[in-house]
């Protein structure tokens, strides 16, 4: 029995989604695909547009086995933390055998050439780089001169560095060997529009390209060819009962959050330093909604997703020494599922008898199986899962008075 692992967001499932699963167990030769997907809240630093259970069940009807959450402080994390907690996911898992995942060069070897001069900086490296970072240039174009200079064999590929999937493909590849992973990775080469391409008119459009016109016009018949017809179905009935939420959603929650925090500054909390922690707090009295704060305070050095992420770990109350603490304790501490297939029992069984932690069907069960980090771990997931279900439930009123925020109770997808 074979296993691909596949990492994912799924913000929300469409075409090209459907494309790597499938060609993910081509590839692989796999029998099961396990997918670890980002929960609520997602890598750019943004609530998802639809909740987890739902692109769970789309993952599930459209070839995933097993779709596990990825814990909230690495789906809001960098690219090099969001790579190293999933691939400690799928590596504890004691199952997976190779994991695949989409990139803008389609080439394994490159990627993990880069990975290798990435993850071990030789002195030259770390020498340019601090130059270039001191000369004003940002962190990208510092990496990438410094490279050249240590690494003048991949000086005619460094263009590769200027793509988000061949970024965070490198960061695999880098979590991989850092971790001594017997999994083997492999790349399906994106086909369609381009990460940031906001048009419909390719078949394989971009996510953000849905997003975008979610946001701006509603429910739109161009999604039709953008989505397979199985998910296009749940995401109709769900449509403006449950979705889509949207970063200003959380407007009035972030502020509140940064004014309740406001005395103490917000040093304790990953990627903020004294520098932007004063920066908030000068641009603090002018917030007006979410997006055009995160838009006040960026500069040349400090990108939008990144100021947004940090924004959210202040909301989330995930703090430097949370994160820290996972790290030196073994980054993940539990497999929560989201959904799987019924047909999938032999992979399960499977991870039961193998796996190094604990897979977590009820969250009931947690307290007896994980220690305290685990459970620090896992109470900030269900905090940012009430806070997503808080704003779901403000933005789209249920009138059944039964219907209830609590994630103990939500029943995992199964098919």
């Amino acid at each position: 029995m074979k296993t691909v692992g596949i990492i994912a967001e799924y913000n929300p499932f469409h075409n090209g989604h459907a494309y790597q699963i499938k060609r993910a167990k081509e590839l692989a030769g796999a029998d099961y695909c396990v997918v670890v997907m980002s929960g609520d809240f997602v890598q750019r630093g943004a609530p998802a547009l639809m909740d987890k259970y739902l692109r769970a069940e789309c993952a599930l009807i459209n070839g995933a086995d097993l779709v596990l959450e990825l814990p909230v402080c690495y789906a809001l994390s960098s690219a090099e933390t969001f790579a190293k907690g999933a691939v400690s996911l799928l590596d504890k898992l004691g199952v997976v055998d190779s994991l695949c995942f989409g990139s803008e060069c389609g080439d394994i070897k490159l990627l993990m050439d880069f990975a290798k001069e990435l993850l071990h900086e030789t002195p030259v490296f770390q020498e340019t780089l601090t130059r270039e970072m001191r000369l004003g240039h940002t962190y990208p174009q510092a990496r990438n001169t410094a490279l050249e200079a240590s690494a003048p064999h991949l000086t005619a590929y460094t263009n590769i560095l200027t793509s988000p999937n061949n970024i965070l493909g490198i960061e695999y590849c880098k979590a991989l060997l850092s971790c001594g992973s017997k999994i083997s990775p492999y790349t399906v080469k994106r086909i369609g529009s381009s990460y940031h391409d906001n048009s419909l008119e390719n078949t394989f459009c971009s996510a953000m390209a849905i997003r975008e016109s979610l946001r701006q016009a509603g429910a739109s018949d161009g999604l039709a060819k953008q989505i397979p017809a199985a998910s296009l179905k749940l995401m109709e009935e769900a449509y403006l009962k449950s979705y889509p939420v949207f970063p200003d959603d959380l407007s009035l929650l972030v502020h509140y959050s940064l004014l309740s925090r406001e005395a103490s500054g917000f040093t304790d909390y990953p990627d903020i330093d004294r520098e932007l922690s004063d920066r908030i707090l000068k641009f603090l009295p002018h917030y007006r909604d979410f997006r055009s704060f995160c838009d006040q305070i960026k500069s040349k050095n400090r990108t939008y997703t990144r100021i947004s992420r940090s924004l959210l770990h202040i909301l989330l109350t995930i703090t430097q020494e949370d994160l820290a603490r996972y790290a030196e304790e073994g980054y993940v501490f539990y497999a929560r599922m989201l959904g799987f297939r019924e047909s999938a029992s032999a992979l399960l069984s499977d991870i039961k008898k193998k796996a190094q932690i604990p897979l977590l069907s009820k969250l009931a069960d947690a307290e007896k199986q994980l220690a305290q980090t685990g459970l620090l771990m896992l109470e900030k997931d269900i905090y940012a899962s009430h806070i997503y279900q808080g704003i779901v439930r403000y933005k789209f009123p249920n009138d059944d008075p039964s219907a209830e925020i609590n994630e103990y109770k939500k029943p995992i997808v199964k098919l």
